[in-house]
């Protein structure tokens, strides 16, 4: 037990020694000040810088140059990076393909994703001192088409948290106002595209790693359906689990860039290079202009509300379509309650005895994986009386719908819950529009889903405590396998976003998730709205986004990100 200590606290010193290293040794020109060239060269949209490297205009080490010192900045105010490969990154972009479709661009990338020579930790000192023998498919498909991978960006212990957090690279923190999280999984990611140290990153999402982190920090992203974009190559917390298949996606500080760069990977072919995506070559789509688009709106998931200023977002986007013609109409669909209890279970399957098989003696535990693994741990009598107490007692079927199934699975249930989680799917089909099935509303069915990415604004450090119950916003889109997007409209303001006097929880998963909610505090944080789209859908989500966009940008209500 000694051993296992010092071991890790050797580890996390370690690493933490070699990324300052790694930062101190660059040349001088990355510590210092951002000229005014650079930061124009960080204002424009990577199209611009694309066409300017292909053209002689920009030479790529110049662009590494501006955001390298851009993301050394950020890891100073947020803690956001992990691997620092600027160093080998200046080598790349000498050689860079200047006739790539990505030609010159700068991408980050979520710690976990493979990158030959370099750890892929996620923060378990047990995975430090370990680097990858070979890129994942999707870093070639960078190399090959111009773009120059430079950071990866950090994660919380174990992946299961919308805070960022481990005892290797410690906390990571909101761009936007310290001592509130970033978002996570992919919270390092989301931190840097918002300060600017990136334009585009890579994350991934089994629960909403790269949407609710959007949602926390201001930045856009699309979660894609399985089968879509790049994921093998990575390092996984808990590999095997396809219950709730997780995918690699990817996020952009703005709308335009996040365009950009899933068009150039699609025009690189992503299935020559990874087997798990299938040949479907990006689609031109085109929204009907003969009929209005008819916006199913999930306001509530029956476990948490959305909280003032989430509902505010929600609401000023409903009212901007509805100003202009959209058909706005509450979602009929299946209980989304159904697909939280499906996942997670699911989800901690095997007891999380994979995630935590690593772990050193006292190595730090985020929060809510503390709180998951003790009711794991319970005898399953004790979870049914519990239950009961809660449901007949309390008054409480959520929480206690939630706690009497939360136990390691056999085969036998696991394939169950599969058959559940396939039955859902097929009830959920039926809300779309046009879709061609039994029980289906047909022509009354909806275009897209819009909703709100999590009931809370980000959350303070700590709060994944009881964040994690309240993930069903998120969790979802992954459990059906839809393309989903997140784009941030508004702020959190102390004034409107005041939680009513009149208030009164409805369960304690609501209860607990609403006593981090203080509109004072939380003044100034980013919000968002999440849309959504049928699988393999990305194109229609991009183009419902950009919709979406101009209508706000229209009336005079574009979001505003961090300057430089």
């Amino acid at each position: 037990m000694l051993f296992s200590y010092l071991a890790h606290r050797r580890a996390c010193f370690d690493k933490r020694r070699e990324r300052e290293e790694r930062i101190a040794s660059l040349p001088r020109a990355y510590h210092e000040p951002l000229s005014p060239q650079e930061k124009r060269l960080l204002s424009r949209p990577i199209s611009s810088i694309i066409h300017a490297v292909q053209t002689s205009s920009l030479s790529p080490v110049d662009v590494l140059l501006a955001y390298g010192k851009r993301a050394i900045q950020a890891q100073a105010q947020t803690n956001c990076l992990t691997e620092v490969m600027i160093g080998e990154a200046e080598k790349w972009a000498r050689t860079a393909i200047r006739s790539g479709p990505l030609a010159g661009v700068p991408v980050s990338l979520k710690d976990m994703i493979g990158v030959k020579g370099y750890d892929s930790s996620l923060g378990y000192s047990a995975f430090t001192n370990a680097p990858v023998p070979n890129d994942a498919p999707i870093v070639r498909l960078l190399h090959d088409a111009g773009a120059i991978p430079f950071v990866k960006t950090n994660v919380p212990l174990t992946l299961y948290s919308y805070e960022t957090t481990n005892d290797v690279f410690g906390v990571t923190e909101n761009p936007h106002k310290r001592g509130y999280s970033p978002g996570g999984s992919s919270g390092g990611e989301s931190a840097l595209l918002a300060f600017g140290g990136s334009r585009i990153g890579i994350g991934t999402d089994v629960a909403g790693s790269v949407r609710v982190p959007s949602h926390y920090s201001g930045v856009y992203a699309i979660k894609s359906s399985t089968q879509r974009f790049p994921k093998t190559g990575s390092t996984a917390t808990v590999p095997g689990q396809e219950g709730v298949a997780g995918v690699q996606s990817p996020m952009a500080k703005t709308l335009e860039d996040l365009e950009t760069f899933w068009r150039a990977v699609f025009q690189m072919k992503p299935w020559d290079y990874d087997h798990s995506v299938i040949n479907l070559p990006w689609r031109e789509v085109h929204l009907p202009l003969d009929r209005p688009i008819r916006w199913g709106v999930l306001w509530d998931d029956g476990v948490v509300a959305p909280s003032p200023a989430c509902l505010r977002a929600l609401k000023m986007v409903t009212d901007v379509l509805a100003r202009h013609g959209h058909e706005i109409v509450t979602l009929n669909s299946p209980r989304p309650y159904e697909g939280l209890q499906i996942a997670s279970q699911l989800l901690f399957a095997d007891g999380g005895k994979l995630f935590s098989k690593p772990f050193h003696t006292f190595e730090t535990i985020p929060a809510g994986i503390t709180t998951a693994l003790r009711a794991l741990r319970l005898p399953r009598f004790v979870k049914k009386i519990y239950a009961w107490y809660l449901r007949y007692i309390r008054r409480d079927p959520v929480y206690a719908g939630l706690v009497e199934n939360f136990h390691e699975k056999t085969i036998q249930e696991c394939y169950k819950l599969v058959a559940q989680r396939e039955d859902y799917r097929v009830r959920w089909f039926t809300v779309w529009r046009s879709v061609q099935t039994r029980g289906s509303s047909g022509d009354n069915g909806v275009d897209f889903i819009l909703t709100v990415p999590n009931a809370l604004p980000a959350v303070p450090h700590g709060g994944m405590r009881h964040g994690w119950k309240a993930c069903g916003y998120a969790v979802l889109f992954n459990v059906l396998d839809y393309s989903a997007g997140v784009m941030p409209i508004t702020r959190v303001n102390k004034i409107t976003d005041k939680l009513p006097s009149s208030f009164r929880a409805r369960n304690a998963i609501e209860r607990d998730n609403y006593s981090m909610y203080n509109a004072e505090a939380m003044d100034g944080l980013p919000v968002g709205v999440q849309v959504v789209g049928r699988r393999l859908d990305e194109e229609r989500v991009l183009e419902g986004m950009k919709l979406i966009h101009g209508l706000m940008a229209d009336a005079g209500l574009t979001y505003q990100g961090i300057p430089l």
